[in-house]
């Protein structure tokens, strides 16, 4: 008899994710919701000591299915950050938005713990449970305000999610048919010098996979439900969608695209499309926007367009170079929203006129707005900008110039939205404060941890660029 290979220190981070979940739903029923949302965030934190301890140690469990190597473990901790930023903000702002609930954390880890299986799966059944189980429980947050707003973003978000799993699921059932292997490395080996009896079948699997992802990560033309979604679900959801189900996705994107299926034909020339097209439509998009909260899912969008010009890349560029711009979205993303959650009243969140003076009336998170603001336009000193010339580097010299001049101009664009609602910031206004009064320490702490992250990280990027430039790690991924 052949035992499985089960390794419980691969599993750590996951377990303890997992655990915490648990712990949530049943203290849940003892304690209330602000002590079970503090027994959530030790559990993250403790998923992230227990990353911390694996660097380096290229460990795996379950024969390859399941790999915490570095770049797993980075992306895992990009998730774990973003959750925290998610955890510390709801402390805040659950009441005002009908969360004050244990389920609600209960379900955000259950969601995390999904999004950890995607960075850390050594095969494609590995990331579609992780996928599934992220899925279906973002579906279910998403709708848990109750109003009737958020329940018709859930929907949309659930049918078309439903939509994007079920063609991911057909392209793994032709990869299969194509490979006879589920695995990254069987299929990177099956495709090196595609030795596969059916290339078309492998080709149509490739671009089904591209198409499931294209809904996850909100590529054009599957990006639909992303404003419907932002505008209807609470702040501290579309927080926790925008970033962490976002690097999640992003997470099983490298590791099918930019690893097990690099030599497969067609699937980047069919990428380069859907980019130019986000790029357009999210950028053209967002300046007609007067709500901040939709202005922030087409901005979203946008930088989908951004982030996936790193996955054309060679691996040994554009791994390093997505990594690095998925932590500093995370940062500027989640520290935007976390203004809007402390300051707005009601969950349909700023109209961008209505931030006229907010200079005046809170300083503090006036300056704080506007430095990730800038940092989405990529505007320097901010990690913005180094995000997004890492992100065109990888594109421009993997031939792609053409795109890299669109990335370009689109970025030129996004200065116009990004900065009209910085601009009315700190002009004067004699109008009656719109903001909510009350104290909001915990989300200052979030805010202060993306406006300190992606200053820090601007001015000095191999802070976290330099742990993950490793080319050693990516020629692994890539099988090369």
């Amino acid at each position: 008899m052949v035992f499985p290979d089960v390794s419980l220190a691969p599993l750590l981070p996951i377990l303890i994710t997992l655990l915490g979940a648990i712990a949530a739903t049943l203290l849940g029923f003892y304690l209330p919701r602000r002590a079970v949302t503090l027994v959530s965030m030790v559990a993250l934190v403790l998923s992230g000591i227990s990353m911390a301890s694996l660097w380096n140690r290229g460990l795996s469990a379950f024969s390859g299915s399941l790999q915490a190597d570095n770049v797993a473990l980075s992306l895992g901790l990009i998730i774990l950050i973003g959750s925290l930023m998610t955890l510390l903000v709801s402390f805040d702002s659950a009441v005002r938005a009908h969360l004050s609930f244990p389920e609600f954390d209960a379900l955000l880890l259950y969601a995390v713990t999904g999004t950890l299986i995607i960075a850390f799966s050594g095969d494609l059944v590995t990331m579609l449970i992780g996928l599934e189980v992220m899925s279906l429980s973002g579906y279910v947050i998403a709708t848990l305000q109750g109003s009737r707003r958020s329940e018709e973003a859930g929907m949309k978000y659930f049918l078309l999610g439903a939509v994007g799993s079920a063609i991911l699921i057909y392209g793994i059932a032709l990869v299969y048919g194509a490979t006879g292997t589920l695995s990254y490395v069987g299929i990177r080996d099956a495709t090196s010098g595609l030795q596969v009896q059916n290339v078309g079948l492998l080709v149509v699997g490739a671009l089904m996979l591209l198409c499931g992802f294209g809904f996850k990560v909100a590529l054009a033309p599957f990006h639909q439900w992303t404003p419907d979604l932002y505008g209807g679900a609470p702040t501290t959801v579309g927080l926790f969608l925008s970033t962490v189900v976002k690097v999640a996705a992003f997470a099983g994107m490298l590791r099918v695209f930019g690893g097990a299926m690099q030599n497969v034909p067609a699937w980047a020339s069919v990428l380069q499309v859907l980019i130019a097209a986000t790029l357009v439509i999210g950028n053209l998009a967002a300046l007609f926007q007067t709500n901040f909260k939709r202005l922030m899912a087409y901005s979203a969008v946008a930088h989908t367009g951004f982030l996936a010009l790193a996955l054309l890349g060679n691996p040994a560029t554009g791994g390093p170079a997505l990594t690095y711009y998925l932590l500093v979205y995370t940062l500027m993303t989640a520290a935007a929203f976390a203004v809007l959650g402390a300051l707005q009243r009601s969950e349909e969140g700023f109209s961008i006129d209505d931030m006229r003076g907010l200079f005046y009336r809170h300083p503090a998170y006036a300056v704080a707005l506007a430095v990730c603001l800038g940092s989405l336009a990529g505007l320097p000193p901010f990690a913005g900008f180094m995000g997004k010339y890492l992100a065109f580097q990888a594109a421009f010299q993997a031939g792609y110039v053409g795109l890299t001049v669109i990335a370009a101009m689109g970025s030129v664009a996004a200065l116009i939205y990004y900065l009209r609602p910085a601009m009315l910031m700190f002009m004067p206004d004699r109008t009656p404060a719109r903001e909510f009064p009350g104290e909001r320490t915990p989300t200052t702490a979030a805010i202060a941890l993306g406006v300190v992250g992606v200053t820090v990280l601007g001015v000095l990027p191999n802070v976290a660029y330099g742990l993950v430039a490793n080319p050693a790690i990516w020629t692994i991924l890539a099988g090369r």
